[in-house]
This record gives C-alpha cells, structure tokens and sequence, in this order.
C-alpha cells in the first residue's frame, strides 16, 4: 500500500538505487529493533539503545585511531570491534541485572542508562565525531554482496575481468548493511520462535509470577534479555562506524523510539507476551518506507517525526482494541 502510493506521488521511488538506499538505510534500525523485541515480548522496554549505539561507535573508533599506527589494519579493525562490543556488553549487563536483581522498572533504569551513556560518549569523543583513518574500511559498511552482469551472471563479487562499457554493465544488488541485518534477522527469529530461550521470553512477557513458578530463572533471564538488546545494539554501533567511518556519541539519537516504534508496529504488545521477528522486520520497513517517501516528495523533514509518531498512536490503539475485543 505504501510502496503504491509514494512510488505513485514521487518519481523514482521504485529505483534500483533508492531501494537499496531504503534498505541499507533501515539496516541499523532493524538491527537495533531486532534487540528491543527480546526486551518488549519480556514485558520490558530498553531506552538505552540508541546512545549505547553512539558509545560502541566512538570507543570502536578511539580504539582503531589510537592502534592504526603501529598494528596492521585487519588486527586494528577487530581489536577496536571488540572492545567496542565489549562495552557495549557490559551496559547490558548492568541494565539486566538492575533491573532482575534490584527490581527497580526498566523505564527508568535505562532512561538513566541513556544519561550515562550519552555523558560518557561525549567525554570520549570531546563532542566531536571521531574519524577512522584505515583505508578501505568503508567498504565493509558501504559495499555489496551480490553483483549481476549480463556476461558473468550472478556473483558474489564485482567482475574485474572485463573492461569498458561491459564492466559498466554490471548492476550491485545486495549492500552489506541489509546483508548483516537479514542474517541477523534469520538468527534472531530462530532463538525467538525455536528454542528454549524464546519460549521463557514468551512466558516472562505473559507472567512472571506464572514463569517463576513453572521452574524458569526469572531474574538471569531477564539479565540475559537486555545482554542480547545490548548486543545488537552494539553490532548496530559497529556497523555504523565501518559505514561512516567515524564514531559519533549521538548517532543513534533518534533510533531508540524508533526501534520501539518498529516493534509495536510490527504487532508486539507494550504489556508484553506478544511480538515476533517477521513483525519487526516489517515495523521497520514500514518507518523507513514513510521516511524515504516524504523525502522523495519534498516533504519538509520535521513532518516526518509527526508521521512516525502518528504511527505509533495508531498501532497502540490497534493493539488496546484487540486486547479489548479478546477480553
């Protein structure tokens, strides 16, 4: 319905290139969304994702700047990775057990998440962003997985073997941003739906009290939930400095509604108990369809937020009213 519309009110909107654009675009976003989908099936809400984005992206890059001039690239890329996942991992941490242990609400134990993590990454990075000076990095979070040439067909690399208008030919299909983002979306869905960890997701959302008695570690898995929200989130982090070359501690100022967005438009409950992967994912490309379609129309961009958050309303109110209907 979207894609008819805005295809039919702005020129070029179904361009293989605006696709893509559309795609690596909401890349981070699913990403992200993918995390809080653990954490609101669970009956919680992290709002902490988006400055934890911004801190993995500066700590990430701080460490490669500081190590490009005595390691190799590839060893400068994965040391900063790591580290930057690290923290990452440990905010969660410290999100989950807060919440499991001391049993203070998730809303305001990662709305003071946010805070800190916000201070810290402005202190780190002087409230500038810090750039990555490797070469060829950007081709990590800016290149293509899938290539199609009319001579050489579908491949998993660029042809290089021909020149001139042949060479010129060759259409890139796949960017490496949707690429991570839809395998991590297959994983996601499988621990979600599959296995034992999904399922004591499910029932904590429902009842904690009813989980508790049915012999499930309420407390550790909740820790766990918000390690795993910390987790994409930091992945989201990583992909964002490789893309953009650079860390920056507000980067992902403004995904943290969205992500939340995404999910309870996706058909996930604010109470909990409900929610899928496959719904997120189209959460998702719903907010970044309307982002891209305003743009393509000229619509000024502040209008967007109003229509993200029309949205929003409109999906809370579906889901009351079916809460309703099946009571």
């Amino acid at each position: 319905m979207l894609l008819v519309f805005f295809s039919l009110a702005g020129s070029g909107f179904c361009s293989l290139f605006n696709l893509q654009s559309i795609g690596a675009n909401a890349a981070i976003l699913l990403i992200i969304a993918l995390g809080q989908t653990f954490v609101i099936v669970s009956g919680g809400i992290d709002l902490s994702t988006g400055y934890l984005l911004g801190l993995v992206s500066v700590v990430a890059a701080s460490v490669m700047t500081v190590l490009a001039a005595t390691l190799p690239a590839p060893i400068c890329v994965m040391i900063g990775m790591s580290v930057g996942l690290l923290a990452g991992l440990v905010a969660g941490w410290i999100n989950g057990t807060i919440i499991a242990r001391l049993h203070v609400p998730p809303f305001i134990v990662t709305l003071g998440m946010q805070g800190v993590l916000r201070g810290i990454g402005f202190v780190l990075s002087g409230g500038m962003p810090v750039p990555i000076f490797i070469k060829n990095l950007g081709i990590l979070g800016n290149g293509y997985l899938l290539y199609y040439s009319p001579i050489t067909g579908m491949t998993f690399f660029r042809p290089s073997v021909m020149g001139g208008p042949q060479l010129r030919q060759t259409v890139a299909l796949l960017p490496h941003p949707l690429t991570l983002a839809l395998l991590l979306v297959l994983i996601c869905n499988l621990v979600l739906s599959r296995t034992r960890f999904g399922l004591y997701t499910y029932a904590i959302g429902g009842s904690k009290e009813a989980a508790s008695r049915a012999g499930i570690a309420v407390a550790s898995h909740t820790t766990r939930i918000y390690v795993v929200s910390a987790l994409m989130a930091s992945i989201a982090g990583l992909l964002y400095a490789v893309r953009f070359t650079n860390g920056t501690a507000n980067a992902g100022e403004a995904l943290t509604l969205d992500s939340v967005a995404a999910v309870v438009i996706g058909g996930a409950s604010l109470f909990g108990g409900e929610g899928t992967i496959v719904g997120t994912l189209i959460g998702t490309l719903t907010i970044s369809v309307i982002t891209n379609g305003l743009v393509i129309m000229g619509v000024n961009a502040f209008w967007q937020y109003v229509a993200v958050g029309t949205v929003i309303i409109m999906a809370v109110l579906a889901d009351q009213t079916k809460s309703r209907l099946v009571k």
